[in-house]
């Protein structure tokens, strides 16, 4: 009867006494083996190349490059291996960045026990895996971002005689003074009025302005 795979996991973290709580936490559980140690950046590059690990606990600030630094150089050299992003930052930006670069989880550091080896588990499964907190923050970070670029995107679909128009309304200037600005007719900066509000599917100027604030276009 063969016995069950084991997991190599290599461990990064610039603190010794994290890596020897991860040791610990992961030696009293059956199915866990550490395939290395790390250190810095640099040194856990170096390891997942030569010590074949099927996960990576990586820390997220580590001298030589954190783990958000170093984590495509890790997937260059172990394709094969699966990212733990570990840290003590909750915001989603970071998150964010952790997928971005290929992890396929992102706890805390403090998680408990249970809960680093069930990740660890999960994600040599094949799964992804983030804490409550972690997945909500990704959601939010995806959703702004989606926000951020759908209106990009519609941006993009104005003139530039549209854009001059936008920037004129949100500025506070009257179709007539905006036509004098660009020496077109109050009737023409209508036009551009309809369009552009037809475009940016926003019917307020109101609207127009909290957009034109967040895109970078005016200043609040």
């Amino acid at each position: 009867m063969n016995a069950e795979p084991r997991i190599r996991v290599l461990v990064a973290d610039d603190h010794a006494l994290v890596r020897e709580g991860i040791r610990h936490v992961l030696a009293s559980a059956h199915g866990f083996d550490i395939a290395g140690e790390a250190g810095g950046g640099a040194e856990a590059v170096k390891l997942a190349g030569e010590c074949a690990p099927d996960v990576i606990l990586l820390d997220v600030s580590m001298p030589d490059g954190g783990g958000l630094e170093v984590i495509g150089d890790i997937r260059r050299v172990a394709p094969d291996a699966r990212v733990i992003i570990l840290s003590v930052h909750d915001e989603a930006e970071y998150v964010l960045q952790g997928v971005r670069a290929g992890a396929h989880g992102y706890l805390r550091k403090d998680s408990s026990p249970a809960e680093l080896r069930d990740a660890v588990r999960a994600v040599d499964r094949g799964e992804s895996v983030f804490s409550p907190a972690m997945a909500t923050r990704l959601s939010d970070a995806l959703r702004v971002e989606s926000d951020r670029n759908a209106r990009a995107s519609k941006l993009s679909l104005l003139t530039a005689r549209e854009r001059d128009v936008l920037e004129g309304i949100v500025s506070g200037e009257t179709n007539k003074e905006i036509a004098g600005r660009f020496g077109i007719s109050p009737r023409t900066v209508e036009a551009h009025r309809e369009s552009l509000m037809r475009k940016l599917e926003i019917r307020s100027v109101a609207g127009l302005t909290r957009l034109a604030v967040e895109e970078g276009l005016i200043t609040a």
